[in-house]
């Protein structure tokens, strides 16, 4: 596998290394975390260390009535995304944006910076403090640098984007027309969407995508609503549908807490409310803590204590991981038998590109707001409800064919190459994959 690009990222919840993890074979492999590589200089390390603590501790308080409430609401306020319409120059750096370039012009970044210098490849990030010190730093190759929401505030531009070399890759349409209002020109934005692990994907055309698609839709759809009513659309894209044949898995539900963990007790809360059905084999239940043991802890036992200690690993699992590169490579293979995927509105909600619905939970900041909006807007999610009464709503908007339908909806609307777009552009490949809309 050869080295193509430079593919970095930060340490800081999951949004940002999803994204860097799906553009691995760019790099052969290698994957360098911005703020906790070998030989950081200490200085770095504790500027980075201070704003991950302060976003997580922000962040985990934000259940708590008034207290969580007003202290994320300050923080939120500080990287807001102003409206979009009416359309207009916003173009003016933000205080965050100043900072930022205060605290390279420091020389917060040049190690990692020059470190890399010695192989002037292109570098691809996900984060945009990493493009701006590669920028600033005069790296020498082309800079790369991937959105990884659905709408994006101020400080993901540069501090002059008109004059700035930093390329684009913009997760949907609105990324794109929203760079340009911040001053980006269009010449160095690529409407690529999203990048999705290439092994939920299968190529272009995307066959394991379609091959789960077909079995999940069997799961969802189990009065066979949807199926009579789209049945020649489904046999036109996906083959003939056997269900009585595809049914590779028990019907899959699965939680996913963010990297802060702020949201932990919402899967005990949907656990408890599906104790029947998951005794009763009506459904299974997975609960990723990621790469937090402590939040894994609290979901064992809960279990325990409702009961469920016998399905442990069987009716409800709860995966346990040492590191990230181990979590994204256990929880990609365990979403091609996921049927319906529970979160925040984070970057998880492009993931409804695979043909999984989104049951989405409530927003955590702006961007979450912006992706919960965008969600919806494909049709590819719905905000859950009431998780105390998950057995009840869930198990309607089943046997009505709507999770199915949800399903249909973000695999036909959503962009789902974005990882091979990348690749492509990056290595200067010709591509044969469709050019996306502007508005997904």
């Amino acid at each position: 596998m050869k080295k193509i690009a430079h593919i970095v990222d930060v340490d800081m919840g999951y949004g940002h290394a999803r994204a860097a993890y799906a553009l691995k074979d760019l790099s052969a492999g290698e994957i360098i975390s911005a703020n906790n590589y070998r030989g950081i200089p200490k200085s770095d390390l504790n500027m980075w260390q201070r704003s991950r603590k302060a976003y997580e501790t922000i962040s985990r308080l934000k259940p708590l009535p008034f207290i969580g409430d007003l202290a994320f609401n300050l923080m939120d306020e500080f990287q807001e995304i102003p409206a979009f319409y009416p359309r207009r120059d916003l173009s003016r750096p933000s205080l965050q944006l100043r900072q930022i370039y205060r605290m390279i012009d420091k020389g917060f970044g040049s190690h990692l910076i020059e470190m890399l210098r010695n192989e002037p490849i292109p570098l691809v990030t996900t984060f945009f403090t990493v493009a701006f010190m590669a920028e600033a730093n005069g790296y020498p190759g082309a800079i790369y640098l991937v959105t990884t929401d659905a709408d994006i505030a101020r400080h993901w531009a540069p501090l002059v984007p008109q004059r700035s070399k930093i390329r684009y890759f913009a997760a949907n349409g609105r990324c794109k027309e929203r760079l340009m209002l911040y001053g980006v020109r269009e010449s160095q934005i690529f409407l690529t969407g999203f990048p999705l692990p290439k092994e939920l994907v299968g190529g272009y055309p995307e066959r394991q995508l379609q091959k789960d698609l077909l079995s999940r839709i069997c799961n969802l759809d189990p009065n066979g609503i949807f199926y009579d009513r789209y049945e020649k659309t489904i046999k036109t894209k996906l083959g003939p549908a056997r269900c009585e044949l595809n049914k590779t898995h028990p019907l899959t539900l699965a939680f996913s807490v963010g990297g802060a963990g702020a949201q932990k007790q919402l899967g005990v809360d949907v656990m408890k409310s599906l104790r029947r059905e998951i005794r009763e084999r009506k459904i299974r239940l997975a609960l990723f803590a990621g790469i937090r043991t402590n939040v894994a802890e609290l979901y064992v036992d809960a279990i325990k204590k409702v009961g469920l200690e016998r399905e442990l690993g069987r009716g409800v699992i709860v995966p346990i991981y040492k590191n990230r590169h181990d979590y994204f490579v256990a929880f990609s293979a365990f979403l091609r038998e996921t049927d319906l995927l529970m979160t925040k509105p984070s970057e998880l909600s492009f993931y409804t590109a695979l043909g999984l619905p989104i049951l989405i939970a409530p927003p955590i900041g702006s961007q979450e707001k912006f992706n919960s909006i965008w969600l919806q807007y494909v049709g590819g999610g719905v905000p859950m409800g009431d998780p105390r009464y998950t057995n009840e709503w869930l198990f309607d908007w089943l046997n009505s064919g709507g999770l199915a339908r949800m399903a249909w909806s973000g695999y036909i609307e959503a962009p789902t190459h974005g990882a091979y777009r990348i690749e492509e552009i990056v290595a200067g490949r010709k591509s044969e994959i469709h050019p996306l809309p502007l508005i997904v």
